[in-house]
């Protein structure tokens, strides 16, 4: 096994919450007293769209919830979105601040997030201390599980993908990335991500 020399970390399902998932949709929706079906009628294209910076938080609320009036405005409806970023109960980042305290390996995101909602994020949590890369979605133009996203982080690492490990909680984005050669961890819990890096011989 090739020594891993960067450990590139989803953030939601891993570190915080999910930006804007089913879960935080179906908390915004009861708050707002929104309609859920033609909302997600129009969400995925939108999604996509938003989540790889070729449209706008505005243009996306205005394609999947304002081509109507509403009793409220769109900022207050992204205030909302944004309430529902927390530290995920079970969170790994812990492991993260001793891995970037130890500078054993290079750390960076891998994360599909909009713009807005991604720098927010990495603000208000004080991810950016611990990353020195940001592959989000809304920066390179790729979402996961499309395998392009992690052939991009390797070029831009100048790394091979045996000396690259990535975390994801979820099973697609971990099996794509492992067809393209990273080493994977799908995260369960801290206690199964600290065994599995002693496994990489990865110390904290």
């Amino acid at each position: 096994m090739s020594r891993i020399k960067t450990v590139l970390f989803d953030i939601g399902g891993v570190l915080l919450t999910n930006g804007w998932d089913h879960r935080e949709r179906d908390v915004v929706f009861s708050q707002f007293n929104i309609e859920r079906a033609p909302f997600e009628e129009r969400h995925p294209e939108a999604n996509d769209l938003w989540e790889k910076d070729r449209i706008t938080v505005w243009e996306y609320l205005d394609r999947t919830l304002f081509y109507t009036p509403r009793d409220f405005t769109p900022e207050m409806f992204l205030e909302a979105m944004k309430a529902q970023s927390l530290l995920l109960p079970d969170n790994a980042l812990g492991i993260l601040r001793k891995l970037a305290a130890s500078q054993t390996v290079e750390l960076g995101c891998l994360n599909n997030e909009a713009r807005e909602l991604n720098d927010y994020r990495l603000e208000k949590f004080g991810l950016r201390q611990y990353f020195q890369t940001f592959f989000a979605s809304c920066y390179v133009g790729l979402r996961k599980p499309d395998q392009a996203i992690y052939r991009l982080a390797l070029d831009v690492l100048q790394q091979a993908p045996s000396e690259v490990l990535f975390i994801d909680d979820r099973s697609e984005n971990a099996a794509a990335a492992q067809e393209v050669g990273l080493q994977v961890v799908q995260y369960k819990g801290p206690g199964q991500l600290e065994s599995a890096l002693k496994q990489f011989d990865i110390s904290i």
